[in-house]
């Protein structure tokens, strides 16, 4: 068993959940001692650490942020370049770095939005009915949501609709090779695991499967593929995929 899972039964055991939820970033800071170093540095706290936390499915977890992987690329790719001034951002179950981080980003207006209730949310939008205007996004931030969506067309257009034009849309999901796998009839959440690789993911991707998805609802698609190192100096994953889904400008209005 690894010291980090070590550590977190003790404070289990120790700690009352409403205390440890109450000085959560005390807590870490006192976990990112055992795990500090020079090897690695965490793009969202941006604390050098000797090793990161590695989890069960192999993922690599910040001790001090809690940011996985795919935050880590996340932000790197908004700090670079998605994020300016006057945008008005709609993020879908936001982790809770990545949500700390946003919400007090200069120039811009950000709101978060989580139908479960297990992220930090200002509102609760079902995706496949999003009770918003038309075109009020300048850029939607949609990770690992539309593998939980039975009616994922459905998604999409709403997506795309609440989209301003020239507006994009961030997605990520798990992929597989070959094509979309998906059984409305598994329900199961047992049986949703093993097919699906999780209790409340209702189909596996591929990534051309997902990209003609998309542009079946009017999206123009860019596919960007990362290949890393395994032991790369930010976290990342080897090999990812983020889909920059963009909506077409309306030309009769910009002519």
């Amino acid at each position: 068993m690894s010291m980090y899972l070590v550590l977190k039964q003790y404070m289990k055991r120790m700690i009352p959940e409403k205390m440890a939820a109450n000085n959560e970033k005390l807590l870490r800071g006192i976990l990112y001692r055992f795990y500090k170093g020079k090897k690695y540095e965490c793009t969202i706290c941006n604390r050098k650490l000797r090793r990161f936390i590695i989890l069960d499915n192999g993922e690599k977890l910040c001790p001090y942020c809690g940011s996985l992987p795919r935050n880590r690329r996340l932000w790197l790719l908004l700090k670079s370049e998605f994020l300016r001034e006057h945008l008005f951002v709609l993020h879908f179950s936001p982790s809770k770095s990545l949500f700390g981080l946003l919400s007090i980003y200069p120039g811009i207006i950000y709101e978060s939005t989580d139908i479960s209730g297990d992220f930090m949310a200002h509102k609760h939008l079902d995706i496949t009915r999003i009770d918003e205007p038309d075109s009020k996004y300048d850029l939607i931030i949609c990770y690992h949501i539309l593998e939980h969506v039975e009616k994922d067309k459905e998604a999409m257009s709403e997506l795309y609709r609440i989209l301003k034009p020239g507006g994009i849309c961030m997605i990520q999901t798990p992929f597989k090779k070959g094509s979309i796998y998906e059984n409305s009839a598994i329900k199961n959440p047992n049986d949703r695991k093993i097919h699906f690789g999780q209790e409340d993911h209702v189909r596996i991707y591929s990534v051309n499967g997902l990209k003609f998805r998309l542009e079946q609802n009017g999206f123009d698609v860019k596919v960007m593929h990362f290949s890393e190192d395994e032991h790369n100096y930010h976290g990342l994953k080897p090999q990812e995929y983020v889909f920059i889904a963009s909506r077409k400008k309306d030309l009769a209005k910009t002519e």
